[in-house]
């Protein structure tokens, strides 16, 4: 079963480094701009970690960049490590008062060859396989969380951080509350990792760095004689699988590069009953999007897609990412895109970048834990969590 253990936290001191100032978010949702704004923010932002840029001058690569960063911080008193190991309860909550609440502590790592409880949701997209393992390498320490989500129903009871002042609490860009807690007593730690440990936690987000922690464990057991350490760890953000702790967002699809006159409407049929819902306006999209529709929209025009019987069969199962891919396998050559907004892909439609797009309903979290407990693995690309965890509000050294 999951092992769950309390760490040593690397925080940053709010005097020296405002929390409000030095969190960013995963580095896999930054874009450039929003690079240079984090990094302009404050000299220790921890975007300057997460998503280094290499010193042409110093002749220091990227990784080598973020380990020196991350150990003058530590040495100025910029970062302060926690007197004793403690788990961080975390709470994010959206403009909306929609919360979500969970834990950061130390995940176990699957032993080699072992059945796992530890269970990727999705299948995952290539990415260059090096960065976040020389990374991890350079600075030895994970500098932000993976997702979890606990299949152990009444997880979040067993935490209740609200009586407490939060020790960092701050509002990120897109106006969510971000709130860190420090718990430090011992039969409280016990009892969480005790429930976490019962079912088995499902990766939401941080599949990459999960595999990448994997691979670093066995670089370092094959250095040190098989020895157990803090590399068999990662990590990690626990969060109870449960519809009120979870939002759950659907990844568009946008395409391009197809033939100027290619008909994508008639290449639908095949797959779908095809039905025109009206003018691609706010009001038509806002219909499609609240009638929880699968939807076309091209031409300046949306279609509502009606799955076949055909279409299920092909694909195996009845989620949109599984079903849209069947009818894109079938078209002549072009590039998908992923969108993780309508008005993302609409932006897209609206510059030419894109010729089309797919608008798919959200997975429900129903849906997540039964895949889970038959250990299947969805599309990639299939769901969307949000808000983001920020990197920065602990890290967790591999050398304390």
């Amino acid at each position: 079963m999951p092992r769950f253990e309390p760490f040593r936290g690397l925080r940053y001191v709010p005097g020296v480094a405002p929390i409000g100032q030095v969190m960013a978010p995963p580095y896999d949702v930054i874009s450039s701009a929003e690079r240079v704004h984090l990094a302009s923010r404050h000299p220790a932002n921890a975007v300057l970690v997460e998503l280094p840029e290499p010193d042409l001058q110093g002749g220091r690569d990227r990784y080598q960049v973020a380990a020196d960063y991350f150990t003058r911080w530590q040495a100025d008193g910029t970062l302060r490590p926690d007197p004793t190991p403690c788990l961080y309860p975390y709470r994010m909550t959206d403009a909306s008062g929609r919360a979500s609440t969970g834990v950061i502590g130390a995940l176990g790592l699957a032993d080699p060859g072992a059945q796992s409880d530890i269970l990727p949701h999705e299948q995952t997209l290539p990415k260059p396989k090096s960065d976040r393992l020389d990374l991890l390498r350079a600075t030895r320490a994970n500098l932000s969380p993976i997702w979890g989500l606990s299949m152990r129903h009444g997880l979040t009871a067993t935490f209740d951080p609200t009586d407490d002042e939060p020790t960092a609490d701050a509002y990120d860009d897109d106006g969510v509350r971000h709130q860190l807690w420090v718990l430090d007593d011992r039969d409280a730690i016990n009892a969480i990792a005790s429930a976490v440990a019962e079912a088995p936690v499902v990766i939401a987000d941080g599949h990459h760095r999960y595999q990448t922690a994997l691979t670093y464990q066995a670089e370092c057991r094959a250095r040190n004689g098989n020895r157990a350490g803090p590399h068999d760890l990662v990590l990690a953000l626990i969060v109870e699988l449960a519809e009120d702790q979870l939002t759950v967002g659907a990844i568009h699809r946008t395409i391009s590069g197809l033939p100027p006159d290619f008909d994508l409407v008639g290449a639908c049929a095949p797959w779908f009953d095809v039905v025109r819902a009206g003018a691609a306006d706010e009001r038509t999209l806002s219909a499609l999007t609240d009638a929880h529709s699968l939807a076309l929209v091209t031409g300046g025009s949306a279609y509502l897609l009606l799955p076949l019987e055909a279409t299920y069969e092909a694909a195996g199962n009845d989620l949109d990412s599984s079903l849209v891919a069947v009818l894109l396998s079938h078209l002549p050559p072009h590039e998908a895109m992923h969108r993780h907004s309508v008005a993302e892909a609409m932006a897209a439609l609206d510059d030419g970048e894109a010729q089309a797009a797919f608008l798919l309903r959200p997975v429900t979290v129903g849906q997540i834990e039964s895949w889970a407990a038959q250990r299947t693995q969805m599309a990639p690309k299939t769901t969307y969590f949000s808000p983001k965890p920020r990197t920065g509000m602990v890290f967790r050294s591999l050398d304390l």
